[in-house]
């Protein structure tokens, strides 16, 4: 009954259009009503404690480096990069978005801000070029979602934290999945772009990469900055947003000369802004989480999958059925959120390495971020590339599909995750 009451008033509220927080919080308190714990303090005590997390600092620090780095020059230089190594060959342009996805994604660890800084300027030189609009749109889409996995991941922060494991684990053992999404999309649009008749860049000269490599030089160095660091024990994965948010501020003023006083200032409103949705979400899903243990929903969870606890692998194809559904019609912090007070602990009774469920978990929500009707990053690239949602379906359906085909080779593969991450750690 307890899990009947949580969900019947969460998809309730979310159907009257209550957003997603405060929708969290009504199912929390129609639990308390059900097993007569009404106390208006422990909700408010549950909400400050939510956000307080040392952790969660890094959500704002990795958002506003991202912010200074589009308002520095480094996005620019990073695609004019890429455009100097891959401009020339067929299809260009579109191996140029899947670098830059990759490169972007090293940089911010957010899909939307990716997609939105990747497709304002790619989308409409793929257009202008002869590409298939609908097409060139949904492979920028689909090389955003590659940010929530390849670190400095935001999505990995907020589950690390719900769930308690290790975050820098999480962001090593999302190097090879982002990769290897990557160069599915690589292969697909290798394939579907065989018969594109559209323009290419002239072949740069030996000269004019060495040129377009020394102006994104300082933005290619801060993933390795991050992820050297982590390695090598002299930050953390908090820290290491700190570093960027200061390296980024420093490359972009000093070295570049770009950032302005103004330009400071409106890339922390910005910052402020996204901060402030994200940090309530996961304050108001900390007292959902919170009252999910009190009624002992996870238990009653437990029990309904018990003949599957003996299978991991057939538990995990069912657990990532339940996660692309529900992706469908929730955004990805939203289901991970929701999701993960619920799922860990059968994950953790069935023997399954939390680290690497929380890698596929977030991926399957990334997957989700493709998929109508929320599918926040495909509403995205449909505004910049100006297209409806059925147009950029017909482009993204084959990437989409390689991206699930990704999900499964892990599912099916695990020491793909496993191996880099105790390679690291030792």
């Amino acid at each position: 009954m307890t899990i009947t009451i949580f969900v019947g008033s969460l998809l309730g509220a979310m159907a009257l259009g209550i957003p997603i927080a405060f929708a969290l919080m009504i199912s929390a308190v129609c639990l308390m009503l059900y097993l007569g714990m009404l106390d208006s303090q422990i909700v408010a005590q549950t909400l400050v404690n939510g956000a307080d997390s040392v952790s969660l600092m890094a959500i704002p620090f990795f958002i506003l480096a991202g912010e200074l780095m589009n308002a520095g020059g480094i996005s620019k230089r990073i695609i004019d990069f890429a455009i100097s190594i891959v401009g020339h060959v067929r299809g260009g342009l579109g191996y140029v978005a899947i670098m830059t996805a990759v490169l972007f994604a090293c940089l911010s660890g957010s899909a939307v801000a990716d997609t939105a800084a990747v497709g304002s300027i790619l989308i409409p030189m793929m257009t202008q070029a002869g590409y298939n609009p609908s097409r060139s749109a949904g492979l920028v889409a689909a090389g955003g979602i590659i940010a929530p996995i390849i670190p400095p991941s935001i999505p990995f922060i907020i589950f690390g934290v719900a769930s308690g494991v290790s975050i820098t684990k999480l962001f090593i053992g999302g190097i090879v999945p982002g990769l290897m999404m990557a160069f599915g999309l690589a292969i697909v649009w290798w394939y579907v772009s065989r018969k594109e008749q559209s323009a290419v860049y002239p072949r740069k000269s030996a000269k004019e990469m060495i040129q377009a490599t020394k102006h994104a030089f300082w933005g290619l160095l801060l993933p390795v900055i991050i992820l050297g660091g982590m390695k090598g024990g002299i930050f953390t994965a908090t820290e290491a947003a700190a570093v960027a948010v200061f390296y980024a501020w420093f490359v972009g003023t000093v070295i570049y000369r770009q950032i302005r006083l103004k330009d400071l200032y409106d890339a922390l409103v910005a910052a402020s802004k996204t901060t402030s949705v994200v940090m309530f979400l996961i304050a108001a899903s900390m007292v959902a989480s919170w009252m999910i243990t009190v009624a002992n929903i996870p238990s009653s969870i437990t029990e309904v999958v018990a003949p599957l606890m003996d299978d991991p692998l057939l538990l995990l194809l069912m657990i990532n059925l339940l996660v692309l559904i529900v992706g469908t019609a929730m955004d990805l912090t939203p289901t991970i959120l929701v999701l993960t007070p619920v799922l860990m602990p059968i994950v953790e009774k069935a023997g399954i390495d939390p680290v690497y469920f929380g890698i596929l978990f977030i991926l399957n929500n990334a997957i989700g971020l493709l998929t109508p009707p929320v599918g926040t990053v495909l509403n995205v690239a449909c505004g910049i590339g100006k297209i409806s949602m059925d147009d950029i379906m017909k482009g993204v359906w084959p990437f989409l599909l390689v991206q699930v085909v990704v999900l499964i080779l892990l599912i099916v593969f695990p020491s793909l995750v496993t191996v880099p991450i105790e390679w690291f750690t030792h």
